[in-house]
């Protein structure tokens, strides 16, 4: 019996340095281009949405209204548009080369999400995925803007969505 508990020991050791030879000769697929690990795109969601559940707000404090949508719209271009895109404009160079991907979020938007939920991401970012936080960047309100115009993506006004469909200025 002595025998088996050295052995299950001893193979739970080698477990780990296994796992760490594994990263430390380079095996482990860290390049944008390269295949998720097994497992890794399930394990990252079920955390994720678990941790938005629990933290994300219930209650939105911004209305619903043009001039919100008109103020998100406008952070959204700002901050927003070079990875998540435009209406009617294709993904840009530095959205093609992300992973994960950055969703397009006026064609698989988050329409369908509480805006709460939106709001948690842009303030807490997504770690691993290239999505920043925005905490220290941007206002609360602001925050709000951005995520009241994103919840509402598929009843926006005309005005709003003119305002969005405005080709991106070039980089300076």
């Amino acid at each position: 019996m002595k025998g088996y508990w050295i052995g299950f020991i001893g193979g739970l050791a080698v477990l780990p340095l296994l796992g760490f030879a594994y990263l430390k000769l380079g095996f482990a697929p860290v390049a944008t281009s390269a295949p998720p690990f097994p497992m890794e795109r399930y394990i990252t969601h079920v955390a994720l949405q678990a941790r938005i559940e629990k933290e994300m707000p219930k209650s939105e404090p911004v209305a619903a209204t043009e001039a919100t949508f008109l103020a998100g719209a406008m952070i959204y271009r700002e901050h927003c548009a070079v990875c998540h895109g435009l209406p009617g404009h294709p993904k840009t160079a530095l959205a093609k080369g992300m992973f994960p991907p950055a969703p397009h979020l006026f064609e698989h938007g988050v329409a369908d999400d509480p805006a709460g939920e939106t709001y948690w991401k842009v303030k807490n970012g997504i770690r691993l995925t290239g999505m920043p936080g925005f905490e220290k960047s941007l206002t609360d309100e602001q925050i709000w803007q951005v995520s009241e115009m994103l919840a509402k993506a598929d009843k926006l006004p005309a005005s709003i969505l003119t305002v969005l469909q405005e080709p991106q200025a070039a980089p300076k």
